[in-house]
């Protein structure tokens, strides 16, 4: 299942390590998730649902979903797909017979001070906390994943648009280009903030790292939440059989991880992820048998869709997935297709020979700390749900706290850092530190929401700030 040969990645895997499974040893390469080694070694079941103990798989390669949580070192509900594997290390599946204890004992617990905390270390986490050090703020960025980037660390793809929003350049070398500018920045890495609990003068926040046993309390002045999104699911019998994926987990296991998600795929989502990764699986060696699309027509560039269709890809608009099948895994789907009504078909369905589907159907914004926080949230359908009332400088309802990237309207990674990069500027110079916004960003920002493929999200940013006149 691994990845020897790929025309633009290079897995140098670093020294071979070896860990305890229910048991058995897995072979596994330093740098590499629990659950994607697992995968490798053809585990495919990571656990099962409570009630009825169906198998569930790898899903979305981000810690935002259940499906892979085990007891690592006896410790339970890991989740596996962010988690290292170490030499050594014990993991054990869950049988859910009853609650796990909650007492972590001798849990080290270390109080941070810093002017600005960033919560996120995508695009849009990297670019504030970038913007908020150059300023000469104390700066600390955390993210529950054990390396930065975000979602550029698995995009091989060129960006669009002009130099100044990294036209050209693919996302996995505009991580390491982010990565580069992190002198003077604390990081914290597998560390997840999991509550806010306010003070009256500054910001509060427990954050902890489960494996490590360190507990931490963050006092912070100002909060950039730069949490990102999760995969949107599909209702559908058999949609959370192992061999069922979000783009992003495809996306994780092959660019990041090197490991094949399966041998023949079914792709659901004609928008610009769906088309992306189909590409990137042929480039992984991955037959994809076809793309389907609910919508009468294809939601993503046409560029994307001609490099799948002169690849020999066929993509089937008003066409959806019925259902998944299969004996503990998937081996197969049944596809039809759909009337004006999103009504099936009667007689138009296909059966589909395949071990993995992946839903490429949108994003949901992250924003549960924000809730926590207090802040002002609306439902906005063009932004992809939930998000955070904000104003042009990305500051939220609660002042102090400030929201970018994908957690503040589903977007492009281009947009994301330039959001980061205003919310790191106006926190900074808040406290007194650095010039301010850079109006060009702004321009930038207007530029890039104009045509029929910016319509969305400038609709999306148009009625957060009506939401915000309203409320003033």
């Amino acid at each position: 299942m691994r990845i020897k040969e790929h025309p633009i990645l290079q897995f140098e895997r670093e020294r071979k390590i070896t860990f305890f499974y229910n048991g058995k040893k897995i072979e596994a390469y330093e740098g590499e998730t629990i659950a994607a080694a697992l995968h490798a070694a053809g585990v495919k079941t990571l656990s099962k649902s409570l009630k009825y103990l169906r198998p569930r798989g790898f899903f979305c390669g981000i810690g935002k979903c259940s499906s892979c949580l085990m007891r690592v070192n006896g410790i339970p509900d890991v989740r596996t797909c962010i988690t290292l594997a170490e030499d050594g290390m014990v993991v054990e599946s869950q049988e859910r017979k009853e609650l796990p204890s909650a007492d972590f004992p001798n849990c080290m617990v270390e109080k941070k001070e810093v002017d600005i905390l960033v919560v996120g270390a995508g695009p849009a986490g990297m670019s504030a906390a970038i913007e908020a050090s150059k300023a000469g703020a104390k700066v600390l960025l955390v993210d529950e994943n054990p390396r930065l980037g975000g979602q550029l660390i698995k995009q091989t793809h060129k960006f669009f648009g002009s130099k100044g929003e990294k036209a050209g350049v693919r996302g996995i070398k505009i991580a390491e280009e982010l990565q580069r500018e992190m002198d003077g920045i604390e990081i914290l890495l597998n560390t997840t903030v999991f509550g806010y609990y306010g003070e009256k003068d500054t910001h509060m926040l427990g954050a902890a790292n489960k494996v490590e046993n360190i507990l931490y309390e963050i006092y912070a002045k100002k909060v950039v939440f730069a949490c990102g999104a999760q995969e949107n699911m599909l209702a559908f019998p058999g949609n959370d059989l192992p061999g069922v994926y979000g783009a992003g987990g495809v996306q994780t296991l092959m660019n990041v991880y090197g490991v094949k998600p399966g041998k023949r795929v079914l792709m659901v989502g004609a928008g610009n992820v769906g088309l992306i990764v189909s590409y990137q699986l042929l480039q992984a060696g991955v037959e994809v048998d076809r793309v389907i699309e609910a919508l009468p027509k294809i939601g993503g560039y046409h560029v994307h869709a001609a490099k799948l269709r002169r690849c020999g890809v066929p993509i089937f608009t008003s066409h959806s997935i019925k259902e998944v099948y299969g004996n503990g895994k998937v081996e197969g789907a049944i596809v039809a297709e759909v009337d004006k009504n999103w009504k099936f078909i009667e007689g138009s369905e296909e059966d589909v020979k395949c071990d993995t589907v992946c839903l490429a159907v949108g994003l949901t914004p992250s924003t549960r700390l924000l809730m926590q926080a207090g802040v002002e949230q609306r439902f906005i359908p063009e932004a992809g749900g939930y998000v955070a009332i904000h104003d042009e400088n990305m500051e939220t309802t609660k002042q102090g706290i400030y929201v970018a990237g994908d957690s503040s309207s589903i977007e492009e990674a281009s947009t994301a850092m330039l959001e980061g990069k205003i919310a790191g500027a106006h926190a900074s110079k808040s406290l007194g530190y650095g010039k301010g916004i850079m109006k060009e960003w702004r321009i930038m920002l207007e530029e890039m929401r104009k045509g029929p493929f910016g319509e969305k999200a400038r609709k999306a940013k148009e009625r957060i700030k009506e939401a915000l006149n309203e409320g003033l």
